[in-house]
């Protein structure tokens, strides 16, 4: 009888040959978990199926926020997976990206449980410089509280400007930017990262993704429009619309 040769793995105590287990096949998915459900407060939580890509994706590591923005080439459908050291600034890398591409933004929708004073001034340089079109910026429940005097007033000093921004308040852990430009490009970056540094290794994934950023911006649009913390008038036709509406409704 022929005896195998010892791998390294032997002699170190690890085998990882666990045999022939055989063919199996997947099974079919289960569409019905792709219905809306409703939770108690009547918000509703939508699944999509899993996007086939035909592209492998690119995986980079970066320790800095410019030169990630200057390394990466968003064509339609592309994709990047990113590993960040704790150093990392996300605010930094969407302001450099959005900067370096020329992107003019139609609407900026950022979900984050966190954030600095330089964020926001990142925004406001956007801002200011004509990058953005429309801000909005979801926060969490726990940031407005600790920042009730601080941070909260200062967003809406220096980002609520010509009635573009909204700002809304839920109980939100999610991290997100996503943006839609006037070339018709929808990018959208998600993952671990608060757009502050963490001093943690963080992940994230940036891509180009018209079925994605619908997604999420038919989510972010119901928090928006249930929780947002400013009052915007009404002007014009669409008042009149509302009154039409109001009317024939009654």
């Amino acid at each position: 009888m022929s005896r195998r040769k010892k791998t390294q793995a032997d002699e170190d105590g690890f085998n990882f040959d666990i045999g022939d287990i055989g063919n199996f096949d997947l099974p079919d998915v289960d569409t019905s978990l792709f219905d809306v459900l409703s939770d108690d407060e009547g918000e509703e939580t939508r699944y999509i199926k899993p996007k086939v890509y035909t592209r492998k994706p690119d995986f980079v590591m970066y320790d800095n926020a410019v030169k990630l923005a200057r390394d990466i080439e968003m064509t339609e459908g592309s994709r990047y997976d990113v590993i960040v050291n704790g150093s990392f600034i996300f605010g930094d890398f969407l302001e450099a990206f959005i900067v370096r591409n020329n992107a003019k933004c139609k609407k900026l929708t950022i979900s984050t449980l966190s954030m600095n004073q330089n964020n926001i001034d990142s925004l406001h340089n956007l801002i200011t410089h004509g990058y953005i079109d429309e801000l909005n910026l979801i926060i969490s429940a726990y940031f407005y509280n600790m920042e009730i005097r601080a941070l909260i007033p200062y967003i809406y000093r220096h980002l609520d400007i010509d009635n573009r921004l909204q700002l809304a308040v839920a109980n939100v852990h999610t991290k997100t930017a996503q943006f839609e430009t006037l070339g018709g490009k929808k990018i959208i970056a998600h993952g671990s990262a608060n757009l502050r540094s963490s001093g943690s290794i963080e992940q994230f994934t940036i891509e180009e993704s018209p079925e994605l950023y619908d997604f999420y911006d038919e989510f972010f649009s119901r928090i928006l429009e249930r929780y947002q913390t400013i009052r915007k008038p009404v002007w014009g036709k669409d008042a009149w619309a509302d009154l039409i509406r109001k009317k024939f409704n009654d």
